[in-house]
Order: C-alpha cells, then sequence, then structure tokens
C-alpha cells in the first residue's frame, strides 16, 4: 500500500488510489469509537462501502444497520446517509465514488498521515468547520 498520500481525515485514515475508470477508489481505517462525518448526501455520486476487517454501523435514509467483514452498502445518489465505528475493534474499508471526483474532498481536507498528531489535527474545529463551509463545493450536502 502506497502511504505517500495517505491522509487523515476526521479521525480515520485514508489511502486514495489510482484508477483508470470513471470512480475513486479508497482504502480506510476507522478506528474504534469514531464517528463518521455529518449526515450527508450526494446528488451525482454513487458511494459503495465494503467492509474487509471489523464491522462499522451505517446510518442510510433513516435506518441504522451494523455491515461486518464481507459486507457492503450501496448508497445511490441523493441518499442520506453516515457511518461509525462503534466497536472496540479497527474497521478496515474500501470506498468507491462514482463519477470521479469525490477524492479531491479528502486530498483538500486531510492531514497527511506523517504529520505530528496528525489524527487529532484532522478532528480539530478548524478543520470542521472547513468541511462544513466548503462540502457543498464536492457535492456534499450535509443536512445537520
Amino acid at each position: 500500500m502506497n502511504s505517500t498520500n495517505t491522509k487523515w481525515v476526521l479521525g480515520h485514515r485514508v489511502t486514495p488510489h489510482e484508477t483508470m475508470g470513471d470512480y475513486d477508489l479508497m482504502v480506510a481505517e476507522t478506528p474504534p469509537g469514531v464517528q463518521g462525518p455529518p449526515p450527508h448526501l450526494h446528488n451525482s455520486f454513487k458511494e459503495t462501502f465494503l467492509i474487509i476487517e471489523g464491522e462499522m454501523e451505517f446510518f442510510v435514509n433513516g435506518d441504522t444497520r451494523i455491515v461486518k467483514a464481507g459486507e457492503s452498502v450501496d448508497i445511490p445518489p441523493k441518499t442520506l446517509h453516515t457511518f461509525t465505528n462503534k466497536s472496540d475493534k479497527l474497521c478496515k474499508w474500501v470506498n468507491i465514488h462514482s463519477p470521479k471526483g469525490f477524492r479531491d474532498f479528502f486530498e483538500q481536507i486531510g492531514v497527511p498521515e506523517d504529520q505530528e498528531n496528525a489524527i487529532e489535527k484532522s478532528l480539530a474545529p478548524e478543520i470542521i468547520d472547513k468541511v462544513m463551509s466548503t462540502a457543498s463545493d464536492f457535492d456534499m450536502i450535509i443536512k445537520v
């Protein structure tokens, strides 16, 4: 895994991978007890999560469910969603957005993993403010 472009994004360790197709591909790790982004939807992105280790609690259009290793979740456009690792174990997952373009959010919001205190910095109030104020630039419509 190429960690040179790995960043901490809101408490999650995210590594984007280059793709030739019209989609963005990320591999991520969520430490125990870490919340996902605020509930949001995308007007044009389709999104898929594949859990490869551990489990994640997903909230999708009002329904909550636990998704375990080997299971996936498809999120159509205009679908309200978020996720949280409520377990006491690390969760590893693959994230795909189609069409290409959402990777820019991770690139601009993320803190390079080699920075000191990168995890804490990725959750700093100024980062949260930046997410809230720029999310719509990335077709991320936050509903709080």
